[in-house]
């Protein structure tokens, strides 16, 4: 699978545990930054993930910070990204099943490096369940679309 992951300064040395361990399981790993832990702003980073993903230069997107929670919020921004900011296995495998999230989104101070790991390859193997849950799919696709129209 590819996969982007960007950080800011909170998720930098997070970011640097995850790589190693997502390219040891053979994903392809291309690294959007930040690359250093100097203070930085984290939108245009998860933009740029998320940019990758919707462009189909990735399959996937992890982005990294304190909380996760701006991370999400940024890499939702940009249009057909599903971004989910997951604690555990469970919300990354329900992110997964039922809203086909294409982002993970993780808190490094909210999340030890191990579970993380735990996290991101849960949220990496699980399928999207589709059934049901497309119908909603479609719902967030049509707001997104309605959005995008001028007022």
């Amino acid at each position: 699978m590819r996969i982007v992951i960007a950080a800011d300064h909170a998720g930098f040395d997070l970011k640097h545990e995850l790589l190693p361990y997502l390219e040891g399981l053979g994903h392809a790993v291309v690294d959007l930054g930040t690359h250093s832990s100097d203070p930085v702003d984290y939108p245009p980073l998860c933009a740029a993930a998320g940019r990758a993903v919707v462009r189909g230069e990735a399959d996937r997107a992890i982005v990294i910070g304190g909380s996760g929670q701006g991370e999400q919020i940024a890499a939702n921004k940009v249009h057909g990204v599903r971004a989910a900011l997951c604690h555990d296995e469970w919300t990354a495998r329900m992110a997964r099943q039922h809203n086909d999230a294409n982002v993970l989104s993780i808190g490094a101070r909210q999340v030890a490096a191990a579970y993380a790991k735990v996290i991101a390859g849960v949220f990496l193997t699980t399928d999207y369940e589709g059934g049901r849950h497309q119908a909603r799919i479609d719902q967030l696709a049509a707001i997104e679309a309605e959005e995008a129209q001028p007022s």
